[in-house]
């Protein structure tokens, strides 16, 4: 199963969460439009990576006949959903440069704890479960 477009979204998706350290490094309320901007695109990408995933993906593993490899995506899945749960209330809140620029230390307290989850999320699919697929 070739894999490269999901690949390709999880760099965009880390890309930006790197975006959104830098940007409040050098300052959340002075560059709360630039975060405000970085969270309305990651967010159009996490929908269609997770809408792409749930379509085809996860049905696809499914049908594969590897029990493993079915179950471990079922997990993935319902893992996922909680942290866009997470990740969706969090967007909502902080696409708005005024919010941001309005409340810096609950953006920062929020991207940390938030952010944190999907980082990792991204990266153990990349190291565990993405190389499985491919090897399967």
């Amino acid at each position: 199963m070739n894999l490269d477009k999901y690949k390709h979204q999880h760099s965009a998706i880390l890309d930006s969460i790197r975006a959104l350290k830098t940007f409040s490094k050098l300052g959340i309320a002075e560059h709360a439009a630039d975060i405000a901007r970085h969270v309305i695109e990651m967010s159009s990408v996490i929908k269609l990576h997770l809408a792409i995933e749930d379509r085809f993906l996860y049905p696809a593993l499914q049908q594969r006949g590897d029990p493993a490899l079915a179950g471990m995506g079922r997990q993935y899945q319902h893992e996922m959903a909680q942290i866009a749960q997470a990740y969706g209330a969090f967007a909502k809140k902080w696409n708005d440069a005024g919010n941001v620029a309005g409340d810096p230390e609950g953006f920062r307290a929020e991207a940390n704890r938030v952010l944190k989850l999907l980082h990792a999320r991204v990266l153990r699919e990349n190291r565990d479960f993405y190389p499985l697929i491919e090897q399967s």
